[in-house]
């Protein structure tokens, strides 16, 4: 497919003005900061032309509204439209961030309530809204960790990450100023309470858990892996990516969690990644509650309004956070109500078991045990034949299937050939049958025709590029051959 560069006629234009209503310069149209003192290298195309160059591209695109979308550890659910609708409401888009408060009590009494519903499911005390992403939320969380030691007086300097936790909360740690000290998993895929027990110490501020963890699995030992924690002045930090597992079962503070962190732009419905932007708000238990970001959103008597708490880490974002995320996460959670959100984590949890049960003869599991929202299988077994997990996934693109997460928990002994399935709870039955029967009908391929799979996909534009090279040499800038 040409570039929009390539399609370019010299002299042809997408627009047209009347000349009888245009006299004079051009600088009388257009203000003098907004004029470029330099040519630009743009593309001289008619409208019909743009409009079907990014038809075209838009339909070479795949999205959750396409088909399966089962990105493990991503929760790439489907997104209501008319969560979309509500958060293009004028009051919300044209609100101005300098208003003063009177005039936008609505979008503040959302807020409010927002952080009453996710403190009624997480069993937390206090919310921010602030962060922008889940990253964003876990470095506020950690930062907030720290502060709670600073202001003891007892800095601590460590943090435990599990080597089955998300890339990013090692990142966070470090660039919160804490030494990262992995613990291992055990035999069932769970933290090794061994391990966390010899490295769990009085300079150490806590842990960063997911739980499901990154593999699918419950931490089955969480009570005691908090005894450990807080028998040494720890805290445990809940990484919510995986929160779509336990929506209206279990609440991280009812389990120990001393803080988390939730991605609303996952859980709660909102498109993820860039379909964004996102939100990653961030509760505490109530002795956390001042070290929170400010400002807070506050009930005040005669208004909704703001407030700062007293020892707080600062503000992390302007304004209100991501606004029309809060809108979309907010909308989710009063249409599901309790009941339904706790059907999402019952049929997300059913989905995964069920493509686990159907497909564990074909591609091992990483851990044979019943999972949580998403099962980690690999395709190791299928090297004798001279297949990679990366051909079996580039197979299913020709079957018109996004593919799962793949080379994805890194920790050994699968670090190499793994596949992550995330059916998530907007999938029924017929899709994840027809996706198990494509995987059961490439895994047969890869025995009797590897190459076939070796050359895949062999319906798109561009079969295999080099995306190491695309990362580090990226093209940015057109140049005319």
């Amino acid at each position: 497919m040409k570039l929009i560069y390539e399609k370019s006629v010299k002299g042809r234009i997408g627009y047209s003005l009347r000349k009888d209503e245009f006299e004079g310069s051009i600088e009388d149209f257009i203000p003098e900061y907004a004029l470029s003192k330099t040519k630009k290298e743009l593309p001289e195309v008619s409208e019909v032309d743009v409009v079907r160059h990014f038809t075209r591209l838009s339909k070479l695109n795949y999205g959750v509204d396409d088909g399966f979308y089962p990105l493990g550890s991503c929760t790439m659910k489907y997104n209501p439209k008319v969560n979309e609708y509500l958060a293009t409401l004028d009051n919300f888009t044209q609100a101005h961030p300098f208003a003063h408060i009177e005039f936008v009590q609505g979008n503040l009494r959302l807020m409010f309530e927002l952080e009453e519903a996710l403190k009624e499911i997480t069993g937390m005390d206090r919310f921010t809204l602030m962060p922008s992403a889940g990253a964003h939320g876990e470095l506020v969380g950690v930062l907030i960790m720290r502060k709670y030691f600073e202001d003891q007086g007892k800095p601590r300097s460590k943090m435990l990450i599990p080597d089955s936790a998300h890339g990013t909360n090692p990142a966070s740690s470090a660039m919160a100023g804490f030494k990262v000290v992995e613990v291992k998993s055990n035999a069932v895929g769970n933290v090794d309470l061994d391990d966390l027990k010899a490295k769990m110490d009085e300079d150490t501020a806590g842990i960063m858990l997911t739980n499901p963890n990154t593999v699918g699995l419950f931490e089955r030992q969480i009570q005691e892996i908090a005894e450990v924690v807080h028998s040494k002045g720890g805290l445990l930090y809940y990484d919510g990516a995986n929160l779509n597992a336990l929506l209206g079962i279990v609440r991280p503070g009812d389990a120990g969690f001393d803080v988390v962190h939730l991605n609303l732009h996952k859980t709660f419905s909102t498109p993820h990644g860039s379909g964004g932007p996102g939100a990653g708000a961030v509760g505490v238990k109530k002795n956390l509650v001042e070290f929170l970001p400010s400002p807070l959103v506050c009930n005040c008597g005669k208004y909704f309004g703001l407030e700062e708490p007293r020892k707080s880490i600062g503000r992390v974002k302007a304004f209100f956070g991501n606004f029309t995320v809060l809108v979309k996460a907010y909308a989710w959670i009063l249409s599901m109500g309790p009941q339904g959100l706790k059907e999402v984590s019952e049929t997300s949890i059913i989905n995964a078991n069920y493509v686990l049960a159907k497909l564990k003869k074909y591609y091992r599991p990483a851990y044979d045990r019943f999972c949580m929202h998403e099962c980690v299988l690999t395709g190791r077994d299928y090297k004798e034949y001279g297949v990679k997990t990366l051909d079996i996934a580039k197979r299913l693109i020709d079957y018109g299937f996004h593919p799962p997460t793949i080379y994805f928990p890194h920790f050994e002994p699968y670090a190499q050939e793994t596949i992550m399935v995330e059916p998530t709870e907007s999938e029924g039955k017929e899709t994840i049958d027809e996706f198990i029967n494509v995987m059961i009908k490439i895994s047969e391929e890869a025995k009797t025709n590897p190459q076939l799979l070796k050359e895949a996909p062999h319906i798109t534009y561009v079969s295999r590029p080099d995306e190491v090279k695309a990362n580090r040499e990226p093209v940015l800038v057109y140049k005319e051959k």
